[in-house]
């Protein structure tokens, strides 16, 4: 077993504050030149120089970085991980000019994944929850928020969390289990809204909390799928049933949702493109983080950004993240991600790394756990290609390949 990492030319830390980063704290990566992380029982026992902790250990239980750069390993805070299927056809018609709305009213979409999803078996959507899974833990992804959503109904629902459960038993990635029941209204229930919410609220949000089958309830509020009010009673409950709270806010339209995340105190307000200044102020003095999610921006081919700049200004604790899905954001990667934020929301690879990372630990509950690399922690780290973390943005869709390690244990990729 592996105890060392020696030789580290240049160690991204992301040592600092005990809380999400904010303003020039984002630009504090806490490099160190020439390093060495010990490891015990799959946490970091210790950070120091390759000397240092070379004569620690056994020569057989070190590991040679050969120079090359060591950052935590990401964080992925807002993905679809469980559906069955894919949209590649839906893909093709949005090339041809159509848009995700008319493609949605048009029965597809999300609706789309639903019957899909619904028909498979639960083995069958394990098995395919587990190749996108693969995907990630390919990137440098180690820890990964999972959404359901493609049920929408109860049996689908449960099918999909306890598809999550069974893959964080299985490792070696970890998983964070969100209900997103309020995805968009069913077709069953299509002329009965209210009652679809009532539903949610009074009967599967209690029997998933019941059961501790997820963390975090979120819901979609826009347009298309629910309203500032709808949603409102939906993550009431779950603040009740004691689930942490995400909004998907602000994708198309102003007005729909991020205000409710502040008043509701959520973790986090995703997506996030329209979002006025004066909500801004809203995010900040409620302590909501914003999930940028530019891949689906991409994906749609929009050029309507999230205000990241705006945000970092604001003082807001931004986080990275792929909102993986096979309809609006088909991209697990997040080193894609870090190069987007960079040249469409104009971040620096820093700030891009540090809110995919320790910002996106906060989110989730685990910043004394994950997202750094400090004494104690979880011993979750990427061994890269190159010598520069800069690298990881600068080279897009690069077909890098890091040593993935989880626990301090090398995951074979």
């Amino acid at each position: 077993m592996i105890k060392a990492i020696v030789n580290i030319g240049q160690l991204v830390t992301l040592a600092g504050p005990a809380r999400p980063r904010v303003g020039a704290e984002l630009h504090e990566v806490g490099i160190r030149e020439n390093a060495a992380l010990l490891l015990e029982h799959g946490r970091i026992a210790a950070v120091g120089s390759s000397d240092e902790i070379r004569s620690k250990v056994p020569l057989h239980e070190v590991l040679d970085a050969q120079g090359r750069c060591v950052t935590p390993g990401f964080v992925d805070a807002h993905t679809h991980l469980v559906f069955a299927g894919n949209r590649a056809d839906e893909y093709e018609k949005r090339i041809a000019g159509a848009t995700y709305q008319e493609i949605a009213a048009a029965g597809g979409g999300i609706l789309r994944t639903v019957r899909l999803t619904r028909e498979a078996s639960e083995d069958e959507l394990l098995a395919s929850t587990r190749r996108h899974r693969d995907w990630m833990l390919r990137g440098g992804t180690t820890t990964i928020e999972a959404k359901s959503g493609y049920g929408l109904d109860h049996d689908t629902e449960l099918k999909m969390l306890r598809v999550i459960a069974r893959l964080n038993e299985e490792g070696p990635a970890h998983l964070i289990p969100t209900l997103l029941s309020a995805h968009t209204v069913p077709p069953e229930f299509i002329d009965r809204r209210a009652e679809y919410i009532r539903w949610v609220a009074e009967d599967l949000i209690p029997k998933v909390a019941a059961a501790g089958l997820a963390r975090y309830c979120d819901a979609f509020c826009d347009d298309h799928a629910f309203t500032v009010d709808e949603t409102r009673v939906v993550l009431e409950s779950a603040k009740r049933h004691g689930l942490g709270l995400r909004i998907h806010a602000e994708q198309f339209r102003p007005g729909t949702g991020a205000a409710l995340a502040a008043e509701l105190g959520a973790a986090t307000a995703d997506h996030l493109e329209t979002v006025m200044d004066e909500t801004l102020a809203q995010l900040r003095q409620a302590g909501v983080q914003p999930v940028l999610l530019p891949g689906s921006v991409f994906a749609l081919s929009r050029t309507q950004y999230p205000p990241a700049r705006k945000m970092v200004e604001a003082g807001l604790a931004i986080v990275l993240a792929t909102d993986f899905n096979p309809g609006s954001s088909p991209v697990p990667s997040m080193p894609f991600m870090l190069s987007l934020a960079c040249l469409q929301m104009r971040l620096t690879p820093a700030e891009a790394l540090t809110a995919a990372t320790i910002n996106a630990a906060h989110t989730l509950g685990l910043g004394a756990e994950i997202g750094s690399l400090e004494k104690g922690k979880r011993a979750d780290f990427l061994i890269h290609e190159f010598t520069d973390y800069r690298e990881l943005a600068y080279f897009i869709a690069a077909p890098a390949r890091p040593r993935v390690f989880i626990g301090g244990a090398e995951v074979a990729t």
